[in-house]
């Protein structure tokens, strides 16, 4: 699989990055099979958060059976220094890991929430105490506000930024989802880009929203060529990698799709945004 180079951490991830969201109510069986098929396929970076269900605990399990073998990306959703450290020490615990590679604020989506996780007190003291300590080396940001996060960029020295970025919100943006100014001041600072969302087609409409069949809060693209299109799309912007979607049920196609990748021309992405133009942005702020 073909990998990029992840800004400033000069880590060279795999364009598709294995999304732990999957893992949310699995068994260890399949997470175990998950882990070993992203493995097989040349996956070489791992996304977790401890609110995503059992993930932690399944991750753990295998990292204590076959070592770590991933660069390791966790997050916090703490906003103050004591609860970030508690969190932090409690995922290290949970995944049997001495070390994050990279440890981020998670679901930051509005300033008051940015100023406090950097102002005194805030999370980010704790994690600038971790990584003086050694138990984390690239320090990132994540949520669902590219504008935000672009402001984000110009307040702290971050190493990595994680939000949505895909062909629908390309076709319509918004306030809430322009994600171009984000890249610019990514790439001038040389900070890593993951995008999550790539294949989401829009929020999960009428009966569907009560009960649908996918591990995931939008109705997802599910068709081989519609998969391929998308994740062509959101990899051929100025980004490193994609995270894998929250259901594992998509991920075969996933795979199939970035083994296959060539970028998009100009032309072919102005085209992959026309098909799409029918289907709503998805919109406010989630915790995956």
């Amino acid at each position: 699989m073909e990998k990029r180079r992840l800004g400033k951490t000069e880590h060279m991830s795999s364009i598709l990055i294995f999304g732990s969201f999957a893992l949310f109510r699995v068994r260890q069986k399949e997470a175990d099979a998950a882990l070993e098929m992203a493995l097989e396929n040349g996956i070489n970076h791992i996304d977790v958060s401890p609110l995503y269900g059992d993930a932690e605990k399944h991750l753990g399990s295998w990292f204590k059976r076959n070592g770590k073998k991933f660069f390791l990306g966790c997050k916090t959703a703490e906003r103050t220094k004591t609860g970030a450290w508690e969190s932090l020490k409690r995922s290290l615990d949970t995944l049997k890991v001495d070390r994050f590679d990279l440890f981020q604020l998670h679901g930051v989506d509005d300033i008051k929430t940015l100023n406090t996780a950097l102002g005194p007190g805030g999370a980010m003291e704790a994690i600038m105490e971790a990584k003086a300590q050694g138990l984390l080396r690239f320090i990132g940001i994540t949520g669902h506000n590219p504008p935000l996060h672009n402001q984000a960029l110009k307040l702290f020295n971050f190493d990595t930024v994680m939000f949505p970025l895909n062909r629908v919100h390309a076709a319509h943006p918004t306030d809430w989802n322009d994600f171009k100014p984000l890249l610019k001041t990514a790439r001038q600072k040389d900070v890593g880009v993951m995008a999550i969302k790539s294949v989401a087609k829009r929020a999960w409409e009428g009966a569907k929203a009560r009960q649908h069949p996918y591990n995931t809060w939008y109705e997802p693209f599910d068709e081989p060529k519609e998969i391929e299109k998308s994740l062509r799309f959101t990899l051929s912007q100025d980004i490193t990698s994609a995270v894998m979607p929250g259901e594992l049920q998509l991920w075969p196609m996933i795979l199939d799709a970035a083994k296959r990748f060539k970028p998009l021309n100009e032309r072919e992405q102005q085209e992959a945004m026309s098909q799409v133009v029918q289907y709503q942005p998805l919109a406010g702020p989630r915790m995956d």
